[in-house]
Order: structure tokens, then sequence, then C-alpha cells
């Protein structure tokens, strides 16, 4: 019971989350934060103490593990609110999945993206300076921020919401 409303209520916050990215590029709280409380309460509703254990886990290790790249504005804080909402629904290790699959989902939108837009020698003089910056232990630059006006971005919860309907297809199919 709970692994069913954990991934519908999951496929619901995900698509609504991505359709607004898509289409505003934000990620609002008046949809995380009662998306959060709401897969809290139904996996508590559902198992119990161990469920809600299992929410509060995946909602923390999503807020913790996109949380540099939050604060180094790589990553909206609407898509950061997203995966610890996310991680209420899911449980820890559903979470993790569907973070390295929206990953996988989210680097391929950026070199379409790229490639689209004739970025690909800029991107690459980019990627050089965020590994250089990395190496020295200091920030990168504004230019390589969501601070750039100029730079080419993809909607990441695009990306959470294609990935979570994978697995919502995959769950449904019974192969998850």
């Amino acid at each position: 019971m709970t692994k069913d409303a954990g991934w519908l209520l999951a496929g619901f916050l995900a698509l609504w989350a991505g359709g607004m990215d898509l289409r505003y590029r934000r990620i609002p709280n008046w949809l995380t934060v009662p998306g959060l409380l709401a897969g809290i309460a139904i996996n508590t509703w559902a198992a119990g103490w161990p469920g809600a254990k299992g929410s509060l886990l995946g909602a923390g290790l999503g807020l913790l593990v996109l949380l540099p790249f939050v604060l180094v504005r790589a990553l909206g804080a609407g898509d950061w609110k997203l995966t610890g909402a996310l991680g209420a629904c899911l449980g820890p290790t559903r979470l993790v999945v569907v973070l390295v699959g929206s990953m996988f989902v989210a680097g391929i939108m950026a070199m379409a993206l790229i490639v689209y837009k004739g970025r690909v020698r800029e991107s690459a003089r980019n990627i050089a300076h965020m590994l250089g910056a990395f190496l020295s232990l200091h920030l990168p630059g504004r230019e390589v921020s969501l601070d750039n006006p100029e730079s080419a971005k993809i909607p990441f919860g695009v990306a959470v919401a294609v990935t979570v309907l994978l697995f919502e297809v995959r769950h449904a199919l019974g192969t998850v």
C-alpha cells in the first residue's frame, strides 16, 4: 500500500512541478511544501512509524544531497525543495534511483540544448573553469551559475518529472 501511495503522490507532484518549471521556470513553495507534508502523512498513515521514518529519511536525504548545488547556484531552490518532497513520498532508496535517473535525463537535455544553441566550445570552457575552481578549492565564478542571464539553463524539474514518469510506468508494469 505505501509503495503505491508514494509512487502515485510522487508522480502527481513531479508532473505538476515539471509543468510549472517548464512554463514559468519556477517551482513554487505552495506546491513543494504541501507535497512534502502529504508524503509524510500518506506514508505514516499507510505504514505507521516505519512509513514516517522512511519519509523523513527520504526528505532529509533529498535536501542534504542537493544543498551544495543550491549554495553554489547550480540548482534552483524550487528544484531542491521538490527533491525533498519526492523523498518524503518515495523514501531514501527509491529517491536515490530517481535522482540518478534525473541526472542522466538532465544531462541529455543539457547536451541537446548546448548543441542546438551552438555553445559546445563555450560549454567546454565553462566545464574546464568549474573543474579548475573545484581542484583549487574555490567556488566557480558567477559566469557559470544560475545568476548568469546568458547561460543556457535546463529546467531540472522537467528532468525529474520525466524520470518519475518513467519509473511510474515501470512500477505499473510490475518491473520496479
